[in-house]
């Protein structure tokens, strides 16, 4: 699974856990057919209530402890050609207006490209996006990719401007945005701290950890590192002669880059994808991750925290990763050469107690909370005073709107009329029938038909 997914799981458990809030975390539910296409294995449910027993288990078995948040489902659909999860209706449905208090909005962009319903800051009194993908670097390397990134980086600034309170980017690599900050709001969960501790334990003792060299893991496609990487090892194979390297990975490109990398005689073994966790990964001492099209990669994170040597390019989006002993950068193809026989021969350095809190989730929340103004909101609200009696000490004051309120409100309901015309969501790449959700999800899903939720009355 990617960070993309994971992540937003692992936040809503540590908010959770706090105790300081009530927790709902909306997640997509995909018809059998796009679960096929989506999800690893071919692994497929046939219930949301199935969906969600998987999803606690799955997080229960890598933060230890047991999740208390509220899990709900609205419908989604998988574009082929965008691979990616398209949400179906009015997200903010699925959240009662009593529980409509604080939202985090993952991917605020991607949830509002053509979302068409209510604004999500005049149901919440605050409205926090987290931007996790570099969508521009990615739509750059398609076909007449400048003038559709021209396009994207406009709609990202109009939606995010007028959907959220606050944008926190996980790296200064994403796209600058209104009302945006750069903060790390993500961890590793617990599980690879201690496969860390393990492994620094080991050492004290006189044990070896690691018995084999290099390993690269993430999703087969090429967008995600792996262009990067068969060029450095292509264009440096006679001084990496005789380095190996283990590719675990499966994706949409799975066969063109093991096609490539034959044609080019490159070192590099192909595994199926694994749970980096899996104890097959373990001995590995070196993560090798090229790829400048990530903002923050999890990956790489979960490698440090295991006590590996990572190699990485010198990138805004590896910023964070800076301060660690272990992150080896290069900044040239010449620097990667030399960073990888560096790596090879040393050995990792174990991590200071302050360094593993840093890559936790408890310190990602705590980083979260501060930076999203979340106690801030909570807080102000609590110290409005409320009128005592009918007529009792109530003062009224009476201000103009802000013209830049004014421009926003404009932007939202230009936003709303162009997103509810279909022909003009379909020209921008929208699925069809997208608008509403159709039969299958309201019967998967025990949803009100689209004719019961919009009626249309008339003589």
């Amino acid at each position: 699974m990617t960070g993309t997914a994971i992540n937003p799981l692992f936040r809503a458990a540590y908010l959770a856990r706090s105790a300081k809030q009530n927790v709902t975390l909306l997640v997509p539910w995909l018809c059998k057919e796009d679960q096929e296409l989506v999800y690893p294995n071919k692994l497929t449910f046939d219930s949301p209530g199935e969906q969600e027993t998987y999803i606690r288990n799955w997080l229960e078995s890598r933060i230890g402890f047991k999740s208390n948040f509220k899990l709900s489902f609205y419908p989604g659909k998988f574009s082929k050609e965008r691979r990616s999860i398209i949400a179906v209706g009015d997200t903010s449905q699925f959240i009662p207006d009593k529980e409509a208090d604080i939202a985090v909005l993952e991917e605020p962009e991607h949830l509002n490209w053509y979302h068409h319903g209510k604004r999500w800051t005049d149901k919440f009194s605050h409205v926090i996006g987290v931007v996790h993908t570099n969508y521009l670097e990615y739509i750059k390397r398609e076909k007449n990719g400048a003038l559709q990134a021209f396009f994207v980086k406009h709609v990202n600034t109009w939606v995010t401007r007028i959907y959220c309170h606050k944008v926190l980017r996980l790296s200064a690599a994403t796209q600058n945005l209104p009302k945006s900050m750069v903060c790390n709001v993500h961890g590793v969960c617990p599980k690879f701290l201690e496969i860390g501790k393990k492994v620094a334990m080991d050492r004290e003792l006189g044990q070896q950890s690691f018995s084999k060299g290099a390993y690269f893991l993430g999703k087969m496609v090429w967008g995600k590192g792996y262009r990067e990487l068969v060029d450095l090892l292509a264009k440096h194979k006679d001084e990496l002669d005789g380095f190996n390297l283990d590719v675990f990975g499966t994706g949409e490109d799975s066969a063109e880059v093991q096609f490539t990398a034959q044609k080019l005689k490159l070192n590099m073994n192909f595994h199926q994808g694994r749970d980096h966790a899996d104890d097959a990964l373990h001995s590995y001492k070196v993560f090798i991750n090229p790829s400048v099209s990530d903002v923050l990669c999890t990956a790489t994170a979960e490698a440090l925290a295991m006590g590996k040597i990572v190699i990485c390019a010198d990138h805004p989006s590896n910023e964070f990763f800076g301060s660690f002993p272990n992150c080896l950068m290069y900044k040239t193809s010449e620097e990667f050469v030399k960073k990888v026989k560096e790596a090879l021969a040393a050995e990792p350095v174990p991590l200071s107690a302050e360094q593993q809190y840093l890559l936790s989730w408890e310190a990602a929340t705590e980083r979260f909370i501060d930076y999203a103004d979340m106690y801030k909101i909570s807080n102000s609200r609590a110290k409005v005073s409320r009128p005592r009696g009918m007529y009792g000490n109530i003062s009224q004051t009476v201000s103009m709107p802000k013209l830049s309120d004014m421009v926003d409100n404009c932007l939202a309901l230009a936003h709303y009329c162009l997103t509810g015309n279909e022909p003009l969501r379909l020209s921008t790449g929208a699925i069809p029938g997208t608008r509403h959700w159709d039969e299958k999800h309201c019967r998967e899903l025990n949803l009100l038909p689209p004719s019961v939720q919009n009626p249309v009355y008339g003589w």
